[in-house]
C-alpha cells in the first residue's frame, strides 16, 4: 500500500486516549469507529481500562498483539512525543495527531520533537491540531464531533481538504444537509509531515475523487505545492478558498495553525498560473464543485438561456456577459422549427422566453433543441415555479435531458418552499441548481475556464 493509503484504508486502528467518559475526545472518536461501518480491527489504548464497549483495551500500542496501520492520538500535547516513539517502535504506519497545543500557541520545540520522531521511524503523520479524516467509503472517522451534532455526507466524488478543522466540520454539516456527496475529507492542521501538496497529489490518483476542494491559510512549501498543483490541475480540477487575504487576516493565521499566510497577490498569481480555480467564498467553492463533479467540459463559451420570466432572462444575460461568456445564437433551422411548435407570443431568441404560461412540454422542446444545436455550448434553464402551468414533472424532463446531453446544463429557480423542494429533486438527479443567475453564470465561467 502507498503510505497515505493507511490513513484512508487501514486494516487496524488504535485510538490512543480512548475513554469511557462521553465528554472526552477519545470517547467520541472510539464510538465513531465502533458505531460506523469500519470493518477493520479497533484497539482502544488507555492504561486505566481493561475493556471499552466490548473491546479489549491496552495500556500502550506496544502491548497490542497485532499490527497497527493507523493510530489516532488524542492525548495532552506534552506526552505526544513519547507516544509517537512507541508507535514508531511498534511499526505503526500512519498517525493522526488530533491534540492541540503545539506551534499554533508557540510550542515550536515540542512540534519539532514530534517531527523528528516521525522521520526517524518513517511514519506518515497528519496534524497536530486537527480533526483528521472522514472517508464515507471506508468509514474512517476521527472527528471528535458526535454524529448527532454533525451529520456526515454520503459517498460521492468531491474531496475536501482543510487547514482548519472547525471550518471543515461546518462545511461537512452543511454538505450533508444539502445532500452533497464526498469522497474524502481531511483536516490537516499544523502539517508537521503530510501537507496540502501531499494530499492533492494523493487525491489526483484516487479513483473515487473527481474534484479537489481546499481551504488554505498558508502553504508550507511553496515550490513543492506549485509543482504538484500544476501537474494535478491538468488531470483534475482543484478549487481553492484562501484564508488570510487581508493583512489582519494574515496576522490571525499564525495564531491559528502556526502558518505564514504570505502575500495574497503572490499566492493568487501562483494559483492561477498553476491552473487552480479560486473561489471568493465557501458557497462559491461548492457551486463550482457541484458543477465540476456532475457536468461535462464545454467545447466553448456560448450559453443558451431558456426562461419563463423575462426579467430573470435579462439578469442572466448581464451576468453571462459580465463573466466573459457569450450568448449562443441557435441555428436558423432550429429557430424555424421552434416557431412552428410554439405559440406566437413565445420569444424565440436568446434568452428564449417561454413566457408566463410555459408548460413542461415547452421546456422539453427548448432543451432538446439547444442540446442538439451545434451553436450552443452550455444551457442555463430558468424555471420560475410560481406560474400555474408549470408542474412538478419538469424535474423528470430536466433529469432525462441532462442524462443524454453532452453539454453542461444548470437550473436557476428562485422562490420559497415549493421551489426548494423541486430544486432538491433536480439536484438529487445530478443537475446543479442555483437560486440566482449570477451564481450560475460564475460557475459556468469557471467550468469553461478550467476546460479551456
Amino acid at each position: 500500500m502507498k503510505k497515505l493509503d493507511y490513513f484512508f484504508q487501514p486494516r487496524s486502528v488504535a485510538v490512543i486516549g480512548a475513554s469511557r467518559n462521553p465528554k472526552k475526545v477519545g470517547h467520541v472518536i472510539l464510538r465513531n469507529f465502533i458505531e460506523g461501518r469500519f470493518a477493520g480491527k479497533i484497539y482502544p489504548i488507555n492504561p486505566n481500562a481493561d475493556d471499552m464497549f466490548g473491546l479489549k483495551a491496552y495500556p500502550s500500542v506496544t502491548k497490542v498483539p497485532g499490527g497497527i496501520d493507523l493510530a489516532v492520538v488524542c492525548i495532552p500535547a506534552p506526552v505526544v512525543p513519547k507516544t509517537l516513539d512507541e508507535c514508531g517502535r511498534k511499526g505503526v504506519r500512519a498517525v493522526i495527531i488530533i491534540s492541540g497545543g503545539f506551534g499554533e500557541i508557540g510550542n515550536i520545540e515540542l512540534e519539532e520533537d514530534c517531527r523528528k520522531i516521525i522521520r526517524k521511524y518513517g511514519m506518515r503523520a497528519i496534524g497536530p491540531n486537527c480533526i483528521g479524516i472522514f472517508d464515507p467509503y471506508s468509514e474512517v472517522d476521527t472527528f471528535f464531533l458526535p454524529r448527532y451534532k454533525l451529520e456526515r455526507p454520503g459517498e460521492g466524488s468531491i474531496a475536501f481538504i482543510s487547514q482548519s478543522g472547525a471550518l471543515g466540520s461546518v462545511i461537512l454539516d452543511w454538505m450533508a444537509m444539502k445532500n452533497y456527496k464526498i469522497s474524502k475529507f481531511v483536516s490537516y492542521g499544523n502539517a508537521i509531515d503530510v501537507d496540502e501538496a501531499d494530499l492533492i497529489e494523493y487525491l489526483a490518483n484516487d479513483p473515487r475523487t473527481s474534484v479537489i476542494c481546499a481551504y488554505f491559510e498558508g502553504v508550507k512549501q511553496g515550490r513543492k505545492f506549485y509543482d504538484i498543483a500544476t501537474r494535478v490541475s491538468k488531470k483534475k480540477p482543484i478549487i481553492v478558498l484562501k484564508g488570510g487575504i487581508t493583512s489582519e487576516g494574515s496576522s490571525a493565521v499564525s495564531s491559528h495553525t502556526g502558518s505564514l499566510a504570505g502575500e495574497y497577490e503572490i499566492f493568487s498569481a501562483a494559483m492561477k498560473q498553476s491552473g487552480i480555480i479560486t473561489a471568493d467564498n465557501l458557497e462559491e467553492l461548492f457551486d463550482f464543485a457541484r458543477l465540476f463533479s456532475t457536468q461535462p467540459r464545454p467545447k466553448g463559451n456560448r450559453v443558451q438561456v431558456i426562461t419563463d420570466g423575462g426579467g430573470f432572462g435579462v439578469l442572466a444575460t448581464d451576468w453571462i456577459i459580465g463573466n466573459g461568456l457569450r450568448l449562443a445564437q441557435m441555428d436558423r433551422a432550429t429557430t424555424r422549427n421552434l416557431k412552428k411548435r410554439y405559440p406566437p407570443h413565445v420569444v424565440i431568441k436568446n434568452p428564449l422566453d417561454l413566457t408566463g404560461d410555459a408548460t413542461v412540454e415547452r421546456y422539453r422542446i427548448a432543451m432538446e433543441a439547444a442540446a442538439a444545436d451545434s451553436n450552443v455550448d452550455m444551457m442555463m434553464v430558468i424555471t420560475l415555479f410560481q406560474i400555474p402551468t408549470l408542474t412538478a414533472e419538469i424535474t423528470d424532463v430536466v433529469s432525462a435531458i441532462a442524462d443524454t446531453c453532452s453539454k453542461p446544463l444548470v437550473v436557476v429557480a428562485a422562490g420559497g418552499r415549493f421551489t426548494e423542494v423541486l430544486k432538491k429533486s433536480i439536484e438529487d438527479f445530478g443537475t446543479p441548481t442555483f437560486s440566482y443567475p449570477e451564481k450560475a453564470a460564475k460557475a459556468l465561467a469557471a467550468l469553461y475556464e478550467f476546460g479551456r
